[in-house]
């Protein structure tokens, strides 16, 4: 699996998000260094746990796209006397 990463912008967007968050919750001023730093911890150590959990969910999501297919082609299928 290649190393999650974010453009400048994500970047920046979620370091703000977990800012706001010490903020709110812990009542804790965290830096950019800090948050991103954080981030960066979050991504490299959890960030697989994630990813994989998002590749089931679309494999399920996939499955029931495919079992509705099926019976789709199914319910068109003709009727023979063998």
């Amino acid at each position: 699996m290649a190393q999650i990463t974010f453009d400048k912008a994500q970047k920046d967007f979620i370091v703000n998000k977990i800012q706001r968050y010490f903020d709110k919750e812990l009542e804790q001023e965290i830096g950019d260094f800090d948050a991103e730093f954080l981030l960066d911890f979050f991504s490299e150590q959890v960030g697989s746990y994630y990813y994989n959990q998002g590749l089931r969910d679309a494999q399920t999501a996939l499955a029931v796209q495919i079992d509705s297919i099926t019976e789709s082609i199914d319910s068109l299928e003709k009727p023979t006397e063998f």
